[in-house]
């Protein structure tokens, strides 16, 4: 019998004495993992427990983890670590602080396997949930710490191991999340908190560095918001200004064309009628009256720097955070809205921009929430796409199902 299975039956014995209410020996399991055991079992939680997703719901997830501080440092994680493991048959987790979890990544099956014991994202692992294991006693502890098959609480866990480590805020100090490998041999291995613990350093390093990139002195910029509720134009030192839907669609065409566009094209671009030039400078002049002189002639382009919720959107694309972008363009408003030609190309290339960026991402939440949002309700190949990617048994594959043969009945498919 090798070492290995001799301490594995050993903490497995001690496991059951816990259990049924006789102390372990001393050296029968490590004083972190009794220690843990007994809050366990002092705060009711189940031997054999279920994490949830807390009562959050998956709009109110993506949102959540869309607008989360590691969301930044995710790529980070994955070249760092997920890359040199995906063969080894684990899976890499982050953790907000409450041991959330908002990505769990790895080859197929073995994020499968994890799913048989509901380690899936949006799933609570803190150790008031379930009992001892690594992510959640890492965040209770605040240092990293590796969980070894039968130490886990949860019986239907004692198969797996883990190794994870906090993660904290470099400004503060505070725990803001976790690190955490998860699966077999590999998570077990004794590199495997080394590991985890060097790319914890590189994820605060790199948070410490955007700090303080985004404490440097900026001049403020104004800002044109025209997704949601009324178009809404904000300069520095100046009360927010509702715009006209004309002024706001002059303004987006501009901002999204910094070179400048020629009276004749701007009204092209504004309605498909003869939209005459006096007309066009007419609105330029009202326009320049309501908010300041903040478009220049010959051509018209904006002057200054601007920022707008529409940029922010091609920013989210374009970096990957696709459940934030799908956020942004579902709140609808103007830029969905708009019947003016400029405006409805517009609309219509980040719509496909995003749903093209969704399918090829291959991350199952941003398709649910492409699929669940006003601009994919109606997709069949989304929730076609949706169900075939959920783990067999997920709740939400029956409801993919039950979306496709609704559609295909609808469409005469």
């Amino acid at each position: 019998m090798s070492d290995t299975t001799r301490t594995t039956t050993r903490v497995r014995r001690a496991y059951e004495q816990f259990l049924s209410g006789v102390t372990p020996p001393d050296g029968a399991v490590r004083a972190l993992v009794r220690e843990s055991w007994a809050r366990s079992m002092h705060k009711g939680v189940d031997a054999a427990p279920e994490a949830s997703p807390d009562g959050m719901s998956d709009s109110e997830f993506s949102v959540y983890r869309a607008e989360h501080r590691l969301t930044s440092v995710r790529p980070l994680i994955r070249s760092l670590l997920l890359d040199d493991i995906v063969d080894a048959g684990v899976v890499v987790a982050v953790t907000d602080r409450d041991g959330r979890l908002m990505w769990v990544d790895g080859d197929r099956s073995t994020r499968n396997a994890a799913a048989a014991i509901n380690f899936v994202e949006g799933t609570v692992w803190s150790e008031d949930s379930v009992g001892t294991n690594a992510p959640g006693l890492a965040l209770s502890l605040d240092r990293g710490v590796q969980i070894i098959g039968p130490e886990h609480y949860a019986g239907p866990v004692q198969k797996w191991n883990c190794t994870a480590a906090p993660v904290h805020d470099p400004a503060t100090g505070e725990v803001i999340g976790a690190i955490d490998v998860t699966g077999g041999q590999a998570a077990a291995a004794p590199f495997a908190l080394a590991a985890v613990r060097s790319v914890v350093a590189a994820v605060e390093r790199e948070l410490r560095s955007t700090a303080v990139d985004l404490s440097v002195d900026r001049p403020l910029t104004s800002r044109l918001t025209v997704l949601g509720s009324d178009p809404e134009w904000r300069s520095p030192g100046r009360q927010s200004k509702v715009l006209s839907r004309r002024h706001a669609e002059i303004l987006l065409l501009l901002h999204l064309n910094p070179d400048g566009l020629s009276t004749d094209r701007l009204a092209s671009l504004l309605s498909d009628d003869e939209l005459g030039s006096v007309t066009v400078r007419a609105e330029i002049s009202r326009l320049r009256r309501d908010i300041g002189d903040v478009v220049s002639s010959r051509p018209y382009r904006l002057v200054g720097d601007l920022s707008s919720d529409v940029s922010d959107l091609r920013e989210a694309i374009l970096a990957g955070r696709l459940t934030r972008a799908v956020t942004i363009l579902g709140r609808g408003g103007l830029l969905a809205d708009s019947i003016a030609p400029g405006v409805a190309d517009l609309f219509d290339e980040f719509r496909e921009d995003l749903r093209s960026a969704v399918f090829a991402s291959g991350d199952v939440l941003a398709l649910h929430a492409w699929a669940s949002s006003p601009h994919g309700h109606d997709d069949v190949f989304a929730w076609t796409t949706l169900r075939d990617h959920l783990p067999s048994g997920h709740p939400d594959a029956a409801i993919a199902a039950g979306r496709v043969r609704l559609l295909n009945r609808r469409f005469g498919v």
